[in-house]
C-alpha cells in the first residue's frame, strides 16, 4: 500500500555499521550504486526463501481478490484491507520459523527486532488502490537488508505469479536475466508515475510538467508495476514523490541488478529517503536537473 511518507523510524533505515558511515559504491557505469552485494551463501540460502514467501502472500491476497472486501482508512488516510494484514502476517510467520533472529519492518504491523543485521522491509500490496478497484497492476514488496542496506529484493505479482528478484549483481524473473532498455534521449522515453497530483503537491509540479512534456509517452502505470516495467525493458522512466522505506527498499536491488539507475528525488541515496526516481541510467542525471531547477 502506498502510504504518506515518514512513519519509519530512523532507526530501522540506516546506513552505519559500526558507528562508521557506508560510502554507497559505484557501477560499471559509474552511477553511484546503493544496494550491497549478497554472496553466494546469501543468494543461495535467501532467493528460495523469497519465493516461499512470495507464495504465501500471493494466497492471501488471491483469496480476497474480486470479492468486494472493505477497506479501513490508517492514520495517514491510506486504506488497508484484510488482505493487506493478512498477506503480510502470512510472510512474518514464515520469516519467524525460519529466521528467528532477523528482524522485520512491516507497513502493517511495525517492527520487530530492529538491531538485527538481517532485516526484512514487507509491503504486503504495493497499490491497495488498485486491488481494491479490481485493477491488476499492484504487487508485493520484499526486502532484505544486510546492515542497514538493501541486497536482495524482489516485485512479486499475486495474480500473474511473476517474481523479479534482484541483487547488485542482476536481476532475474524465474530464469530469465532482465535488463533495462536503452534511452539516451528524453524524448525517446516513456514515463511513468503513480499520482499525477502527489507529484504536484509533493514537489516542483511546474517543472515535472517541463519533463513529461518532452517524453514520448506518459502513462500512470504506478506502484511496484512501473518499477517492473522499468527493469524488464517496458519502460525507461518511473517517478514517484513521496514513498516510505517499504515502498523503496526492494527497487533498490531490482533495478541496480538490472543495469538501471535509481536515486530520491534529488538524486541522492534512495535508502533512508522519502522519494524515488528509477530509470534505464543514461537520461537519469538530466533528469534529476530538470526536476530541481
Amino acid at each position: 500500500m502506498r502510504t504518506r511518507r515518514g512513519e519509519t523510524s530512523g532507526r530501522w533505515i540506516g546506513c552505519q555499521v559500526g558507528g562508521m558511515t557506508m560510502s554507497p559504491s559505484t557501477t560499471g557505469n559509474g552511477w553511484p550504486r546503493f544496494s550491497a552485494d549478497a554472496d553466494r551463501a546469501e543468494r543461495e540460502d535467501f532467493v528460495p526463501f523469497i519465493h516461499e514467501l512470495a507464495a504465501a502472500s500471493g494466497a492471501v491476497i488471491r483469496e480476497h481478490y474480486l470479492t468486494g472486501v472493505r477497506a479501513e482508512s490508517k492514520a495517514d488516510a491510506s486504506p488497508v484491507t484484510i488482505a493487506d494484514r493478512g498477506a503480510e502476517r502470512a510472510m512474518r510467520d514464515l520469516i519467524a520459523r525460519r529466521y528467528p533472529d532477523h528482524g522485520v519492518l512491516g507497513e502493517e504491523f511495525g517492527e520487530t527486532l530492529p538491531d538485527a543485521r538481517y532485516r526484512w522491509v514487507l509491503d504486503p500490496i504495493d497499490g491497495t488502490k488498485a486491488f481494491l478497484a479490481n485493477c491488476y497492476i499492484f504487487g508485493t514488496l520484499i526486502a532484505l537488508l544486510r546492515d542497514g542496506r538493501p541486497i536482495i529484493g524482489a516485485i512479486t505479482s499475486p495474480l500473474v505469479g511473476h517474481v523479479l528478484i534482484g541483487t547488485a549483481g542482476e536481476t532475474r524473473l524465474g530464469d530469465r536475466v532482465m535488463r533495462v532498455r536503452p534511452c539516451d534521449r528524453i524524448e525517446d522515453a516513456l514515463a511513468l508515475t503513480t499520482d499525477h497530483r502527489e507529484v504536484a503537491q509533493r514537489r516542483d509540479g511546474a517543472a515535472f510538467e517541463q519533463l513529461i512534456s518532452r517524453v514520448r509517452l506518459y502513462r500512470g502505470w504506478g506502484d511496484c508495476h512501473g518499477y517492473f516495467q522499468v527493469a524488464t525493458g517496458g519502460a525507461d522512466l518511473m517517478l514517484d514523490p513521496a514513498l516510505s522505506a517499504w515502498d523503496i527498499m526492494a527497487l533498490v536491488p531490482v533495478i541496480e541488478g538490472a543495469g538501471g539507475r535509481i536515486t530520491d528525488w534529488r538524486g541522492d541515496d534512495p535508502v533512508g529517503s522519502d522519494s524515488v526516481i528509477a530509470s534505464a541510467g543514461s537520461i537519469h542525471a538530466e533528469v534529476v536537473r530538470l526536476l530541481n531547477p
